[in-house]
């Protein structure tokens, strides 16, 4: 069966080429032309990666991104970022809505392609460890399930979050670069720059609560977590 993607753009000649290059690499794509189409097509037919214009009348693609990542049902949904605002605050501002990736405008189809495929392939690939679960303190870490419980509550977390945790968790009391942690998480994507992966941990911190407190900054380094 083909894989959806979602493609949410007001430039009717932006939708007529990504339908065209996508289709050809044996994609289904599903289109939309503003933001509350978009949203309400991710959440009724469930694509695989949705690709989301920034500015877009009736809500933002900003908006629609936050919205599908608060929502369980599509809070994994890999999204990329389009945009013609080449601003670096533009950029951490998607990334801390939930973006995994972002494109500028004017890019090439075949690149954007690449990125899709990429994000899509590193979505299937299981987490190779010796256990599926891993617990460091009250924080339990269930690979398989893709499931993160603190004091075995439940804590739902993007795609990208659950990646950071995971490779934390696996090397407890290690201080892992930001360098270290970009080719663990993005391994595809060579132009994610060292404040994403801040970005993404402050995230993944206020969503732990309390127990945030495990993943301590090493100035000038990168993270470790410990166990306290």
């Amino acid at each position: 069966m083909k894989k959806r993607i979602l493609i949410a753009d007001d430039e009717l000649d932006v939708l007529m080429l990504l339908e065209t290059r996508l289709s050809a690499s044996g994609y289904e794509v599903l289109k939309a032309t503003d933001g509350i189409a978009a949203l309400d097509r991710a959440r009724e037919d469930q694509p695989a990666l949705a690709v989301l214009d920034v500015m877009m009348p009736g809500m933002s693609g900003l908006e629609v991104c936050r919205a599908l990542k608060a929502d369980p049902k599509t809070a994994r949904m890999p999204i990329i970022m389009l945009t013609a605002r080449h601003e670096e605050v533009d950029r951490v501002l998607g990334f801390e809505f939930g973006a995994d990736d972002y494109v500028l405008k004017p890019f090439s189809p075949r690149e954007l392609a690449l990125r899709i495929q990429a994000l899509l392939r590193h979505q299937l690939q299981p987490v190779v460890a010796p256990s599926a679960l891993v617990t460091l303190g009250p924080i339990s870490v269930d690979r398989f399930a893709h499931r993160v419980t603190v004091q075995k509550r439940p804590v739902d977390l993007t795609r990208t979050e659950f990646k950071l945790l995971s490779t934390l968790i696996e090397v407890p009391g290690r201080v892992l670069s930001r360098e270290e942690l970009i080719e663990a998480v993005w391994p595809a994507q060579a132009n994610i720059e060292i404040r994403t992966v801040d970005t993404h941990m402050r995230r993944l911190r206020d969503k732990l609560g309390r127990r945030g407190k495990q993943i301590q900054t090493v100035r000038g380094f990168g993270y470790r977590i410990d166990g306290a």
